[in-house]
């Protein structure tokens, strides 16, 4: 069972989202003006679309030693403080979202097993819904989803610290579809769940 802390920056609904069950038990931390989240017994770190990313610079050197302990984080958000290893996010709205179309780069981790990426390219008709921006990813890490142009949506780095750190450009996941349809969404997520089970494990 990993041990998972969800930041709770008090978005309604959150708690539907991340629900404890086989194989990750969650805890909520929420973000306040003393923000300090508590890793010591944590497999998992999740920062989810919509979370505060100031807090989360303030936070940034117990996450990094969380990570180099072997700890692994989830972050569905695009983070606009400095607080990644290795990574950057970059907000860039410059290209039309009609003209947005994910593709699988690498994939050697499995996480688009039994996934339709078309899910993730058009939501009721909408193309380009899922993701915001780009990652500029650490050398050596895998770019597992780009986009039209070959920018990185989906990142695993394994080179920055011990840890893992599996990256959206603020392409939201959780436990759970938001209203029963995304079932391929929910399928991605346990499989990075997956990935962080067996690296516990070796």
């Amino acid at each position: 069972m990993l041990n998972a802390v969800v930041v709770d920056n008090g978005i309604h609904g959150l708690e539907r989202m991340f629900r404890s069950g086989a194989p990750v038990r969650y805890r909520f931390e929420r973000v306040g003006a003393a923000f300090a989240p508590d890793l010591s017994d944590a497999d998992l770190l999740i920062v989810p679309n919509g979370s505060d990313h100031v807090a989360m610079y303030r936070a940034r050197n117990a996450v990094r030693a969380f990570l180099e302990r072997g700890g692994a984080l989830f972050c569905f958000d695009g983070w606009f403080t400095d607080w990644v290893p290795g990574n950057r996010w970059v907000m860039d709205n410059s290209r039309a979202t009609r003209d947005v179309r994910y593709s699988v780069r690498t994939d050697r981790h499995g996480l688009f097993n039994g996934v339709a990426i078309e899910s993730l390219v058009r939501s009721h008709g909408i193309s380009g819904w899922w993701a915001c921006g780009l990652i500029e990813l650490a050398s050596g890490a895998d770019v597992v989803m780009e986009d039209t142009w070959g920018r990185a949506m989906i990142v695993v780095d394994r080179v920055s610290t011990p840890g893992t750190l599996i990256l959206t450009a603020s392409g939201p996941l959780g436990d759970v579809g938001f209203d029963g349809t995304f079932g391929d969404l929910s399928r991605l997520y346990h499989n990075m769940l997956g990935l962080v089970s067996e690296r516990g494990a070796q």
